[in-house]
C-alpha cells in the first residue's frame, strides 16, 4: 500500500492517481478533509469537484503510516521537517519527496532535510510540470523521478507510473529539486509582469532570463544542465509561468496590480510555495556567489522592500551583456 502524506490539492491528486493500481492511505492534518474523503469521496477544501476512488482512504492518525513501505511526502516545503519528525519512519520506508522549495534557516533542499531526519530511508524526488487538477482527472502528465542510482530511480518510476502519469527517471536529485524550487519564484515574477500590464514580450523575456538564473544556480549547486533543461526545470517553468492555474502566478498578478503580499495571500488555503522560497533562494544564491536579479526582485516585492515600479526600473537599468548563462 502506498501512503501519501499531505492532503492538499497535489497530495490528493497523487493519491487518486496511485489508487488506479492499488489501495492508498492519505494522511491529512484536517479532520474535515478526512471525513469528506471517507464519506463523500471528495476533498472539497483543496480539490473540489473531483470524485475520489474508493481505494483512497484518509486518516489523521500517523501511526497508520507504519503499514506502508512507500511514502509520497507532499506537505508544503516549510513543513516537511515537522511532518517527518512526527511520522513513524523508524522502519525506513522509501520516501518520494513531492514538495518544491528550500527550507528556511537551513537552506536545505527537501532531500537533505529528509536524509537528516530519516537516515534509514531510501530517498527520491518527484517534480515536473503537473497541475493537481489535471493529474487528478487523469489527463496526460510527464514528470521527473530522481533517486540515487539508475536502477533505483527506474524501479521507483515504474512503481508509480500509471497509464497517463509518466515519470522519467534520473539520478540528478539536486537538479530535480532546484528546478521545482526556482520555477515557483519565477512564476511569481511572470505574474507581476502580467498584473502590471507589461505585455507578453516581457513575460517571454522573464521566462528566458529566469531560466538563465535557474541554470546558474543549479550548476553552482552541482545540478546537471540537462536536468534543468528537462521536465523538472524548463518544463515546469513553462507550465507555471504560462497559466493562471498556478498559485504562484496568481500571487504575482496580485502584486503586479498593487496589492501587498499580505493582501494577496490573505484567506488562501493553498500555499504559493514561491512566497516562502524567494527570500531563501536569494540567500542561498548569495552564499553560492550566483547573480539572480529576477529572484531578488521577487523577494524584495514580497518583503515590502520595493514597489513594482522600483523593481521594473532596477531590472531595466541593468547593464547590457552577452546572453550566455
Amino acid at each position: 500500500m502506498i501512503a501519501v502524506l499531505g492532503a492538499g490539492a497535489w497530495g490528493t491528486a497523487l493519491a487518486q492517481t496511485m489508487a488506479l493500481q492499488g489501495d492508498v492511505l492519505l494522511w491529512a492534518r484536517e479532520a474535515e478533509v478526512v471525513e469528506a474523503v471517507n464519506t463523500s469521496r471528495e476533498n472539497p477544501l483543496f480539490l473540489p469537484g473531483v470524485p475520489l476512488s474508493p481505494r483512497v482512504r484518509a486518516t489523521a492518525d500517523m501511526a497508520e503510516l507504519a503499514a506502508s513501505d512507500l511514502w509520497l511526502v507532499v506537505p508544503p516545503a516549510q513543513h516537511v521537517r515537522r511532518v517527518l519528525l512526527a511520522a513513524p519512519a523508524a522502519h525506513g520506508p522509501t520516501l518520494i519527496l513531492c514538495a518544491k522549495g528550500i527550507e528556511a534557516r537551513t537552506l536545505m533542499l527537501m532531500a537533505e532535510v529528509a536524509a537528516e531526519i530519516a537516515p534509514k530511508s531510501p530517498l527520491a524526488v518527484l517534480s515536473g510540470p503537473s497541475f493537481a487538477a489535471d493529474v487528478a482527472r487523469g489527463l496526460p502528465t510527464a514528470v521527473t523521478l530522481a533517486a540515487a542510482g539508475e536502477g533505483k530511480a527506474q524501479a521507483l518510476a515504474d512503481s508509480i507510473a500509471r497509464p497517463a502519469f509518466r515519470p522519467y527517471a534520473t539520478t540528478d536529485i539536486t537538479g530535480c529539486e532546484i528546478g521545482g524550487a526556482v520555477k515557483n519564484v519565477l512564476a511569481i515574477a511572470c505574474g507581476v509582469v502580467i498584473g502590471a500590464g507589461l505585455g507578453e514580450s516581457a513575460r517571454a523575456a522573464t521566462v528566458a532570463r529566469g531560466f538563465a538564473e535557474m541554470t546558474r544556480f543549479g550548476l553552482a549547486r552541482g545540478a546537471r544542465a540537462e536536468t534543468l533543461a528537462g521536465l523538472s526545470g524548463l518544463g515546469d517553468l513553462v507550465l507555471t509561468c504560462g497559466s493562471t492555474q498556478s498559485r504562484n502566478m496568481q500571487l504575482g498578478m496580485a502584486l503586479g496590480q498593487g496589492k501587498s503580499a499580505a493582501e494577496a495571500l490573505a484567506g488562501k488555503l493553498s500555499v504559493a510555495e514561491g512566497a516562502a522560497t524567494a527570500p531563501v533562494l536569494v540567500e542561498a544564491a548569495a552564499k553560492a556567489g550566483v547573480d539572480m536579479p529576477i529572484s531578488q526582485a521577487v523577494a524584495d516585492l514580497l518583503g515590502g522592500q520595493a514597489t513594482v515600479k522600483d523593481v521594473i526600473g532596477r531590472l531595466l537599468a541593468r547593464p547590457l551583456k552577452s546572453e550566455g548563462v
